[in-house]
């Protein structure tokens, strides 16, 4: 979403999370994470969307995914983290195959405790968004900040996660 809104081309190499491809031996030499995304830029690997989304900002500071105003950054970026930071990794699947696989979570008890995490997460999101006047057609004003693009993809997640958006409707307004 970055590199499209800042107009970048690069050479995308898609990584198949299902198929577990981020933990083929080629991928770990470039992320040893085995996390996506991972950004190669000259040379060296970026991984961590937001590490990615800062170093495309400074780069390209053109158009720009943090406000001018100090306050108004701070803003965008605690969206952007409650987003990364509280809601994303629920919906990863490395946590997801550990409850299955290592915890003997069965499917209903990783549906309970996964809608639990994600409630608490888009509860104070949609609080946070919602009594904002800084909350315009995006999270904050009128164009796309880091914080929508953090968003966007915990929304397209939905219809696999079968998290009722209905009590967020402000996410959903910004993501249309």
């Amino acid at each position: 979403i970055a590199l499209n809104l800042k107009g970048l081309k690069a050479d995308m190499r898609f990584v198949h999370l299902a198929k577990d491809a981020q933990h083929r031996a080629d991928y770990k030499e470039i992320n040893p994470l085995q996390l996506v995304p991972t950004l190669i830029a000259d040379g060296q690997g970026i991984s961590q969307s937001l590490a990615i989304l800062e170093y495309l900002e400074e780069r390209v500071p053109e158009p720009p995914l943090l406000p001018r105003d100090p306050l108004a950054r701070a803003r965008v970026r605690q969206i952007a983290l409650s987003i990364a930071c509280d809601i994303h990794p629920i919906n990863n699947l490395r946590v997801l195959r550990y409850l299955k696989a290592d915890l003997h979570a069965d499917d209903q008890f990783r549906i309970d405790w996964q809608h639990h995490w994600m409630t608490l997460g888009f509860d104070a999101l949609e609080t946070t968004l919602e009594r904002d006047p800084a909350t315009g057609d995006f999270c904050h004003g009128d164009t796309p900040t880091m914080a929508d693009i953090c968003l966007v993809p915990q929304l397209t997640n939905e219809p696999r996660v079968h998290l009722e958006m209905a009590a967020y409707p402000t996410p959903v307004r910004l993501e249309e």
